[in-house]
């Protein structure tokens, strides 16, 4: 799957090839610390400044779809 914006896009594909290493190699043989974790915050502030430029409206990927949960509370009180 791409990223929101196609200028997060190399971040995301660095991102998860440095996780997935990470995981199978360190992890799964009880190396805990997270040594991608400086990387998903770059990528992470990417995404967020991405969908802040296109105004997009993250409580919209909250929504119940074909009922399948119940409605969401936003933070003005409202249902959506």
């Amino acid at each position: 799957m791409n990223s929101v914006g196609d200028e997060c896009l190399e971040l995301k594909k660095a991102y998860e090839e440095c996780f997935n290493k990470w995981f199978s190699e360190k992890f799964l043989k009880g190396q805990t610390e997270d040594t991608c974790a400086p990387m998903f915050r770059v990528y992470q502030d990417c995404v967020k400044k991405a969908v802040k430029e296109r105004k997009l409206d993250l409580w919209e990927l909250e929504k119940s779809v074909l009922g399948t949960e119940k409605e969401k509370k936003v933070p003005d009180g409202s249902e959506k």
